[in-house]
């Protein structure tokens, strides 16, 4: 019997970088990285396309190029989703177990999921994930209802919703380029599929991705999502502060940047001296580290109180022991893990991709395209119930296109 494959895309239209990784998924159990494509981001501000023209060439090159590299032709399209139209909510619904001799039958479950799923949005938001939370039956956590006795059953979901427009254009992007998005799947539950093990989403994790434009974060516990955000600001918003702070081009900001920026302050940068421009030629002039530094702690404190801020109602240090794993290009901010540190008062550290992603993959700034292509083997980001199915894309939001 022949072998049956499917070629995957997964697609991150990201501020400052489209990135387009092509897989071949055998017969669903197992995964070959075949391609990969990439350009430079244009006509995207804030994980938000702005510009469709724009940023469809663009990213129309890169699954080009991905292809070419690929020497396959796309089936499908895995694309994530990331900005602060991103919203979500944490739901349990309850249901009376039914039969009289009070044992839990699929029924039951299928009420208990479809009024969790009840709530209706705006007409302008549209549902993409509705995240599994587990079970409980008569108030004891299960993990497996059916066949159990028990008078209540409760089930909760973290759902996530988006605005529906932002998210039109996304999958119109694809769609000009003759294929179909299979999922959009929010970006933090890509990257944080991918640099966290099963062990580590049991006992409690929370995973940062700093990104150029934004930065997402997705906390578990449990083995559950507990909550998940973006925030539309990300490294490209450092560069800008310098850029208007030291009046220098866009261009030499984030080349200081690169070189001798750090996310926190030392004493010993009060002392040492960096060429602003750097071509020491007529115009270019020394200034304290310490100046550089200050505009970016500036920055780098906002963005990550703002997250501490946002998760204040569910997080405590205890309940993350596996601590907090940071990914994304952003991320390699030198110090910027010590800030983290200071501010969640729990370990962190860096991302580190599995085993089997290859050499040249094993950045930080490709965790979420590589856990799209993880999500199309796997299924596993949406952790959808065992008897309510997993929609596809055009199920959840068919009204997109009405």
């Amino acid at each position: 019997m022949m072998s049956t494959s499917k070629i995957v895309g997964a697609v991150e239209i990201g501020t400052a970088k489209i990135t387009v990784l092509v897989g071949e998924v055998l017969e669903g159990q197992s995964l070959n990285i075949i391609g990969l494509g990439e350009a430079p981001s244009q006509g995207v501000q804030k994980g938000v396309v702005v510009d469709f023209k724009v940023a469809s060439k663009l990213v129309h090159d890169a699954l080009a190029r991905a292809e070419k590299a690929a020497g396959a032709s796309i089936d499908a399209v895995y694309i994530s989703q990331s900005g602060s139209h991103l919203n979500g909510f944490f739901h349990t619904s309850t249901v009376n177990v039914s039969s009289s001799t009070g044992t839990v039958y699929d029924s039951d479950v299928e009420r208990a999921v479809k009024e969790a799923k009840a709530k209706e949005l705006p007409d302008d938001r549209v549902y993409l994930h509705h995240i599994h939370n587990g079970y409980t039956l008569d108030g004891r956590p299960v993990v497996e209802p059916v066949g159990m006795q028990g008078e209540k059953l409760s089930l909760s979901y973290w759902s996530i919703h988006g605005d529906i427009q932002q998210v039109r254009d996304n999958i119109h992007v694809i769609n000009a380029f003759g294929l179909t998005v299979e999922e959009a799947i929010v970006s933090s539950l890509a990257s944080g599929l991918m640099v966290t093990t099963d062990a580590e989403r049991e006992h409690g994790v929370l995973v940062i991705d700093f990104g150029a434009g934004t930065t997402d974060y997705v906390l578990y516990q449990g083995g559950f999502v507990r909550a998940s955000g973006s925030i539309p600001v990300g490294g490209d918003h450092i560069t800008n502060d310098l850029s208007l702070g030291l009046r220098i081009s866009q261009k030499q900001a984030e080349s200081l940047k690169i070189e001798f920026g750090k996310a926190r302050l030392e004493s010993a940068d009060e002392e040492e001296k960096v060429w602003l421009i750097g071509d020491k030629m007529i115009g270019d002039r020394h200034l304290p580290k310490a100046a550089l530094v200050k505009i970016i702690e500036a920055r780098a404190q906002e963005l990550v109180g703002i997250i501490f801020q946002q998760l204040k109602r569910v997080y405590e240090p205890k309940s993350i022991p596996a601590g907090i794993i940071m990914t994304g290009g952003a991320s390699l901010l030198p110090s910027l893990g010590n800030l983290v540190e200071s501010t969640f008062h729990q370990e962190v550290k860096m991302g580190i991709t599995p085993s089997w992603v290859r050499e040249d993959l094993a950045s930080p700034a490709y965790s979420t395209a590589l856990g799209l292509l993880h999500f199309a083997l796997t299924g596993q980001a949406m952790q959808v119930p065992r008897s309510s199915g997993r929609s596809r894309l055009w199920g959840r939001v068919a009204k997109i296109f009405n």
